[in-house]
């Protein structure tokens, strides 16, 4: 009779907390778009006040099944937070809706920094743009030091977790001392081939060394723009034939839908929304054209094409509660990177072997610059979180351009700071791509990614959806270990190559 109770009230918060997350999903789907959602945000927890409660989120603990009322509990807790997060937010998007800095004529707003240092800016532009944000960085500072402070005294003073890491690692299970650590090793290990690399590099494209440079040059040289012309395709949805190697149409996966044509109003950030697994899953992009618009395109493919494969038996908890999704970054990750690999430059887009070399090599570099930025970001937010001190933005500033080689703003840390820790599951995520990559090529050979016995097995990894952690999944996959080591040697067989011979953009 008791556990006929419990599992009554399990499947009720089960339901509650995914109607919420389909209301939520629509509405980030509305807004990525452009469009004016059609709920206003504090209409999406009506009918929900009773349940949404510190009593309900206590009494998940009863739940029998131990991952089942983890993954309950923390879905409460995300919408419970949210609700209470919900005016707070809205300041502070309104005052960042209309933050623009000006350069040359030019307003500049906070959401299409990253597309326009990428496509249309000068190095004195973005100079420019760097003396400009400082400001407002300082401006909206108040409203996000509020946000978070909000957050930290409803964790601790009402949830009754200790600290954020705390709340982080009981809803993701992730030990963040040991990543901590072992970020710490990598960037050690890496430190004195990707500064070379780098110093190379800015040298090259600017005439400049390296310690003049931002993290707004940062985001220019990665995007690889300055070899845009050497792209074979007009638009990045030209790649998707690569699929049918696979015996995939994606046509034919009709929870799978692909919003990315360029459009007014679009969100220059790309985002997989995921709706319902496997039945309603979106992929949005707005591209801007070149080779980061197909890494992009390919990063979320890895998202989308995981979650629809996901096998529509699996209990519901399993397909739809995720808290972590390390292995869903492994698989986009995973496709992105194959994207740029030598296979699909050479017998897919037809490129030529120097072409392939100096993609191949740059696209390796921009990966491990991109990697050492998240270790170095995850290490900024725990040394931040754990030792209680927000606001201070120059430890960040400090360790950022020491470990990237770019200048950061100790103004803009809280801008650049993701929500949950996040970048501990791209690091994760990042690692695991590199056991998978190796186990792949040790399994089908250096162009397995073309064959579709390579796919069908990496289909059914995808069957599995999210109910393991990412420990686990290797072990029960025969994959071993997750460890760091093909990642490294990957790093130390690019550190033993001389860039290739420049092509002239």
């Amino acid at each position: 009779m008791v556990q006929g109770r419990f599992h009554n009230e399990a499947n009720r918060l089960i339901a509650a907390v995914r109607e919420l997350n389909v209301r939520w999903a629509r509405r980030a789907l509305s807004l990525w778009r452009g469009d004016r959602p059609a709920t206003n945000p504090e209409y999406i927890y009506t009918g929900f006040e009773q349940i949404l409660t510190p009593e309900t989120i206590l009494r998940t603990s009863e739940i029998r099944d131990a991952d089942a009322s983890i993954r309950i509990r923390h879905g409460l807790i995300d919408h419970y937070l949210q609700r209470k997060l919900m005016p707070h937010e809205t300041e502070m998007q309104a005052w960042s809706r209309g933050a623009a800095a000006h350069v040359d004529g030019e307003k500049i707003y906070f959401s299409e920094v990253i597309p326009w240092c990428q496509k249309t800016s000068t190095l004195a532009q973005r100079q420019k743009l760097q003396q400009e944000t400082r400001p407002l960085c300082k401006l909206l500072k108040p409203f996000a030091v509020n946000y978070w402070q909000v957050l930290l005294e409803s964790l601790t003073e009402t949830l009754g977790f200790d600290n954020y890491i705390d709340y982080c690692s009981a809803k993701k299970g992730i030990d963040y001392h040991r990543l901590y650590c072992l970020a710490g090793q990598l960037l050690d290990q890496t430190h004195d081939f990707y500064k070379e690399a780098m110093e190379a590099w800015s040298r090259d494209r600017f005439g400049l060394p390296l310690e003049n440079l931002s993290r707004f040059d940062a985001i220019y040289l990665l995007s690889l723009s300055q070899w845009d012309r050497l792209l074979p395709i007009t638009s990045p949805e030209e790649t998707l034939i690569f699929f049918q190697r696979w015996n995939m149409d994606l046509a034919e996966y009709p929870g799978l839908h692909l919003d990315i044509q360029p459009a007014a109003g679009k969100s220059a950030q790309a985002i997989t929304v995921m709706v319902t697994v496997p039945d309603e899953v979106h992929i949005l992009m707005r591209p801007e054209g070149g080779w980061i618009d197909v890494e992009t395109l390919w990063h979320e493919l890895g998202h989308g094409l995981s979650a629809v494969t996901t096998d529509p038996s699996l209990d519901v908890v399993s397909r739809e509660l995720a808290t972590a999704f390390n292995l869903s970054e492994m698989y986009a990750f995973f496709l992105q990177r194959m994207a740029l690999s030598a296979p699909v430059l050479s017998s897919v887009m037809g490129l030529p072997e120097t072409t392939v070399e100096t993609i191949g090599y740059y696209r390796q570099l921009k990966d491990l610059s991109v990697f050492r930025r998240y270790a170095a970001k995850f290490r900024c937010e725990y040394e931040m979180f754990a030792g209680g001190n927000i606001e201070d933005g120059r430890p960040y500033a400090e360790a950022m351009a020491y470990h990237t080689g770019f200048y950061h703003q100790p103004e803009s840390h809280l801008f650049d700071l993701v929500p949950e820790l996040y970048c501990a599951d791209y690091l994760l995520g990042w690692i695991g791509e590199a056991v998978l990559n190796e186990y792949c090529v040790d399994r089908f050979g250096e162009n397995g990614c073309l064959q579709p016995d390579m796919a069908e097995w990496l289909k059914s990894l995808w069957q599995q959806g999210n109910g393991s952690d990412i420990d686990t999944f290797f072990v029960r996959n025969g994959m071993g270990e997750l460890t760091a080591e093909p990642l490294l040697r990957r790093w130390q067989k690019i550190s033993a190559t001389s860039p290739p011979r420049a092509l002239e953009p």
